[in-house]
């Protein structure tokens, strides 16, 4: 790898480094986490049978992923091409330094060259060695409760590619309808008002401060133009079904 390429990395491509994973399951877990954020290098560290039929079952529509990993002796021959190799731990100390956490990952990204980044997780019983980690330059971490901060090999890898894919492309527009205008909102309020009137609801001495409160109501939903059409349609109604009321309260003779 030339240290003089000076092309940003992008998630696609991340390598991926299982260290002596134990179960065919959950390489083909990671290999379905890997696809949903377009991830395909895939690096085995002495790894159990990663082509059993088990694996494959379990990576879905990925288990080419299967096909095409590399397979390695040792964690330093695995990490040896790249610039930024990533420990996933849950233990800190002082051999292990202060680590990132997982949203942090598209910064550090950010600044590495491209085919140069790669993450690696440990064995599903007992992680990665204080020896394996020193070999990373940094260490990430996931925040979960500390009495169950261990996480399954698949579900760390989809966190922690989840918060790449997010920090490097942003997340996609909400489809939410756009708040409607004042011209549309206000000729609606003066609708519920004279509603409010003929059901006795407002006090007629002070009838600003039930009218405000429901006014500031409806400016926190900011309410779309579909929005005051249906309630403009319900005052309609409740002003048709009220119209032969004598507007007097409950109780009253």
């Amino acid at each position: 790898m030339s240290a003089s390429n000076d092309t940003a990395a992008s998630p696609s491509s991340i390598s991926l480094i299982l260290v002596e994973p134990q179960s065919p399951g959950n390489i083909g877990m990671v290999c379905r986490a890997m696809a949903n954020f377009g991830v395909s290098d895939l690096r085995l560290v002495n790894p159990c049978q990663h082509l059993h039929p088990e694996a494959r079952k379990f990576a879905v529509s990925a288990a080419p992923l299967l096909g095409t990993a590399r397979l390695f002796p040792s964690l330093e021959e695995a990490i040896g091409d790249l610039h930024t190799a990533v420990a996933a731990t849950r233990r800190g100390g002082q051999r292990r330094g202060a680590p990132l956490v997982a949203r942090q990952l598209p910064e550090l990204l950010a600044g590495v060259p491209a085919l140069g980044f790669g993450l690696v997780l440990g064995r599903e019983d007992s992680g990665l060695t204080s020896a394996e980690v020193a070999l990373c330059t940094h260490t990430v971490t996931i925040p979960s409760e500390p009495e169950r901060g261990s996480l399954n090999l698949a579900q760390a890898t989809l966190l922690l590619l989840y918060e790449i894919y997010v920090g490097t492309h942003g997340c996609p527009p909400l489809n939410v309808d756009p708040p409607a205008p004042l011209a549309e909102v206000e000729p609606m309020l003066g609708q519920m008002e004279l509603v409010l009137n003929r059901i006795a609801f407002l006090n007629p001495e002070q009838p600003d401060t039930v009218l405000n409160s429901l006014r500031r109501i409806f400016q926190r939903a900011a309410l779309s133009g579909r929005d005051v059409a249906v309630l403009r349609g319900m005052w309609s109604q409740l002003a048709w079904s009220i119209r032969d009321w004598r507007g007097r309260k409950r109780g009253e003779g």
